[in-house]
């Protein structure tokens, strides 16, 4: 037979299809072949940046384990210094309070101008210590580190208070420290803090001897409220004190006036006349001396309503 009759037999379409399928089908082998090649590549692309993401995540976190426990060690440290400081610090005012009952050694300081600087620290850990009172974070008690301390910086200031020579220099380059020691005042709560409260009224009491300390003293408007409300504080030392203050308020003609209003409020001689049964023969006396010059004011003030009319 011919070739030319037999190729047309051999080769016909369904043959030629097939080749054609088979060379695809070769050429689909080839790419999937480099595929495979190609995502095997990005793989080991991956596992290696993989492994290097894990082993960088591992370095990061033994540093921030070693830098936890740097961390802590150096809150031990810092609190350690902190407690250290408090101590220091308690002492050394404690020392300065105990000094300054000498009329002497205020003085001095006033001499050789030491006792601004001390004044300026004393305002700052007043004013820090009546952000505590008004955040509340933790019960203070007077015989924490920090009560102590303010203890002994209310103390020192009462001292240089009573000597002539600091309460007209308190009167008259403190003004700052006064009004946060009203502030105390009028922030901590009736039955706490006794001991602070009744070196604060010295303080105070032993500025208004002075005619300008008086006057400063006297522009604050919420003197009378905080004394009302210290007759009540349920402390009769407190309560004595604070007397004591309001009887040097009363001393002054002008001052008088300014507060008449405040004076003549039934509520103050209320709490007055309640204390005038005190068991405590000091404050007894205290409130029926209060109690008579209160009368008095009311009687007076009822013969100038008289000769008004």
């Amino acid at each position: 037979m011919q070739l030319r009759e037999f190729l047309p037999r051999v080769l016909n379409r369904d043959l030629i299809e097939m080749l054609y399928k088979a060379r695809e089908a070769q050429t689909m082998k080839v790419r999937l072949v480099q595929e495979q090649e190609r995502l095997r590549q990005d793989c080991r692309h991956l596992q290696s940046r993989l492994d290097a993401a894990l082993s960088q995540c591992q370095k990061e976190r033994e540093e921030k384990l070693k830098s936890r426990e740097q961390l802590l060690q150096c809150e031990a440290e810092l609190q350690q210094q902190a407690d250290f400081c408090s101590d220091l610090g308690t002492a050394a005012c404690g020392l300065l309070w105990s000094s300054s009952a000498r009329d002497n050694t205020v003085t001095h300081w006033l001499a050789d101008g030491t006792l601004q600087p001390f004044l300026t620290v004393a305002t700052q850990t007043l004013e820090s210590f009546v952000r505590s009172l008004d955040e509340e974070v933790k019960t203070q008690t007077e015989d924490s580190h920090q009560g102590q301390f303010v203890l002994a910086v209310a103390g020192t200031i009462a001292n240089i208070a009573a000597v002539t020579g600091g309460r007209d220099f308190l009167s008259a380059a403190a003004h700052v420290l006064l009004a946060t020691l009203m502030k105390l005042l009028q922030r901590m709560k009736p039955g706490v803090f006794p001991k602070l409260k009744v070196l604060i009224l010295m303080a105070l009491y032993n500025v208004s001897i002075s005619v300008k300390g008086l006057q400063y003293v006297s522009e604050n408007q919420e003197l009378l409220p905080v004394i009302q409300n210290l007759l009540e504080d349920g402390d009769w030392e407190v309560c004595l004190h604070a007397l004591r203050l309001l009887q040097s308020v009363m001393l002054e003609e002008e001052v008088l006036l300014l507060f008449s209003p405040s004076l003549l409020d039934p509520e103050l001689e209320v709490r007055v006349r309640r204390l005038t049964s005190s068991k405590q023969p000091s404050l007894r006396a205290a409130a029926q001396q209060s109690l008579e010059d209160l009368q008095g004011l009311q009687q007076r003030d009822q013969g100038y309503g008289q000769n008004g009319i």
